[in-house]
Parts: structure tokens; sequence; C-alpha cells
């Protein structure tokens, strides 16, 4: 089978690249454990959208109204999904990637949990009614699209007057550095914002991707991470900072940012 061509289409290329990964073992397509769904299902749980800091619980409504909506957006592997099924959620999850839906589906069916799981891209929701969800969590996963203004929009489109989107996201500061150098330690400003793994390096080192089948990124600006969201009708209404332990930037500042964006409903003041 030849490999997608990325510069062609670099939503079939992730999709080939994450269905690899989960073949690798990566840390973020390996399923929850048993332990994890008894404790869910007992009220003891929690999420991360970014590398490791759980999401407040503050942030969530209450699942033990048993019809609140769920959207994992571009978060499969078997992870977010199925802890928010067994704490009480309607989960539904939303990934390019078949061997990620993959996982969500294997726990589902391990733990007799329902979750519905959808084939599709995180800048297209077409397949999604207006307001079909009370709140959305989407995980550090659109760094692996060009533009991401179309997931704000879309987000806010098939979200409720009323509800959340809880979104992880990686800072621009993380993409300004050379990244071979940064996992030896070394911090060394090579690239601008925006940043592409399409255009900013060199072909030799896109090649060494592409080789490896490893998913290429995208550097977003703040303007398009958080003005974006606010751009597509949201208020941010909670925002936290993450680090990623093992790579030296952490070191100096948090690379990796959460927030709670609001969808303003005119009969409430839902914060």
């Amino acid at each position: 089978m030849n490999q997608p061509d990325p510069h062609k289409d670099i939503v079939q290329y992730n999709e080939a690249a994450w269905n690899e990964q989960v073949k690798r073992g990566c840390q973020w397509t390996v399923p929850v454990s048993p332990q994890q769904i008894a404790h869910a299902r007992k009220g003891d749980w929690s999420i991360i959208l970014t590398p490791t800091k759980p999401v407040p619980r503050s942030w969530f409504p209450d699942s033990s109204a048993k019809d609140v909506r769920v959207l994992c957006l571009a978060g499969s592997g078997g992870q977010q999904a199925p802890i928010l099924a067994a704490a009480g959620f309607q989960v539904t999850v939303l990934d390019l990637s078949e061997n990620q839906l993959a996982q969500d589906r294997l726990v589902a069916e391990q733990e007799n949990l329902d979750i519905t799981t959808v084939k599709g891209t995180m800048v297209d929701l077409g397949c999604f009614e207006n307001e079909a969800f009370d709140l959305i969590i989407h995980p550090c996963s659109n760094s692996f699209v060009p533009d991401i203004k179309p997931v704000w929009k879309e987000a806010a489109r098939v979200l409720r007057p009323g509800g959340h989107l809880l979104s992880g996201f990686t800072k621009p500061v993380f993409f300004i550095f050379d990244y071979e150098e940064m996992e030896k330690g070394n911090l060394i400003v090579k690239y601008s914002i925006p940043y592409s793994d399409l255009t900013s390096i060199s072909d030799e080192k896109r090649k060494l991707y592409l080789d490896q089948k490893e998913p290429l990124c995208f550097g977003h600006s703040l303007t398009d991470q958080i003005g974006g969201q606010i751009e597509a009708g949201l208020r941010i209404t909670g925002y936290f900072e993450d680090t990623w332990p093992g790579y030296v930037i952490s070191e100096y500042i948090a690379a990796f940012a959460a927030t709670k964006a609001t969808k303003p409903d005119q009969n409430s003041n839902a914060s």
C-alpha cells in the first residue's frame, strides 16, 4: 500500500499515522484499566486534556442527571470516553483513526459501556445536528490539523447554549525550538509560528518523519487557539497550564494549556 501524500491530504496521512501509533502502543493509544472504570462507576474519576494535569471536576456538569450528552472530539484511544461513560455520561467519540476508535469499542465491550464511535475529522462535524451536545471534550489534538478555526466553529455549532467546550492544546512556544535538540536537553530556537511539519522543516527531516510514519504536527498561535474560540462565539470561563516531564522546556515554562469555553445562553448565566 502506498504511503499517503500529506501535501495532498494531511487528514488521510495522519489517519494512517495514528493507526500506526496504536500498533506501536503509543501512550495516547493505551486504554484505561478495569480498575479505573470501576472507580469511575463509584464517582472517583478524572481525565486529562494535557499531558499530566487532571481537569478540575468543577468544569464538568453533574453526570448523575444521566442525560448529559458528551462529544469526545478527536479524542479516541480508550482513555477519556470510557471513563466518562462509566461516570454516567452519554458519550460519543469522533476521531479520524479507526484503530484509535477500536480502542474505545474494546473497553466498551469489555466493561459493558455505551459508547458511540464515529469516524470523521474534527474540522467537519456535519454528521451532527446543531446543539447536539452538552459538553465537548477536546484533548491535545488540534496540532494535527493546519487550520483550527473550523474546529472551533463546528464545536460551537454542535454545542447547546450553556454547554461547555473543554480543550487542551500545545502552546506555540513548544514549536519554536529544534525538536531533536530539545529531546537531547538543548533549547535552540529555530522556527516561527505558525509552524508546520509540511513547510517549516527541511525536506530531509520531513522524509524521516514520513519514513517513520509519524503524525505530522502544526503549531498554532494563541490568537487562533484562544481568540479562535472567542471568534466562534464562545466565552473563555476557565484556564490552566501544564508541563510534560522529560522535556527540558518544562523547566522554564508550561508549554501546554487547557481552556473551558462556554456557549452563551441568553436565558441563564452559565459559567
